[in-house]
C-alpha cells in the first residue's frame, strides 16, 4: 500500500450559507490523501499503473467550482467522485478549509475532514 498526497490545492470560489458568500466568494484550501497499491507503478514506471494525481486535482477543482452551502457537502462530492472514477483508490481522506471565514473574529480557517474506504 502507498500514499499519494495533494497538499494545499488553492481555490477561490463561493461556498457558504450567507448570500454575500455566494456573491463575493473567498479562498479555500483542499488537502487530499489517497491510499492505493503503488507497487506496480513503482516497478513499471507507467502512469496507467498508478492513481493519476492530475485526475485527482481535476476532481477537486471541478467539485469546488459547484456552489454549496456546507463544506461537508463539497468534501463528500469530492470523495464520492474519487471512488467512482479511480478504481485503484482503497482509501481517501479530504480536508476542505475555508480561509478567513466570516465568524466575527480572527480565525485563520475552518476545516472539514471526511474519509472513506472501500
Amino acid at each position: 500500500m502507498g500514499i499519494i498526497k495533494l497538499n494545499n490545492i488553492r481555490v477561490y470560489t463561493n461556498h457558504g450559507c450567507l448570500t454575500e458568500e455566494g456573491k463575493i466568494g473567498s479562498d479555500y484550501r483542499v488537502d487530499l490523501e489517497i491510499h492505493a497499491s503503488l507497487e506496480a507503478s513503482s516497478i513499471s514506471d507507467e502512469l496507467k499503473d498508478t492513481v493519476d494525481y492530475v485526475h485527482l486535482n481535476r476532481i477537486v477543482k471541478e467539485e469546488m467550482a459547484i456552489r454549496a452551502k456546507l463544506l461537508e457537502h463539497v468534501a463528500k462530492r469530492i470523495i464520492d467522485r474519487i471512488f467512482e472514477e479511480l478504481e485503484m483508490v482503497e482509501q481517501a481522506e479530504v480536508a476542505v478549509s475555508k480561509i478567513n471565514p466570516p465568524l466575527g473574529g480572527d480565525v485563520e480557517n475552518v476545516t472539514i475532514v471526511l474519509s472513506k474506504a472501500r
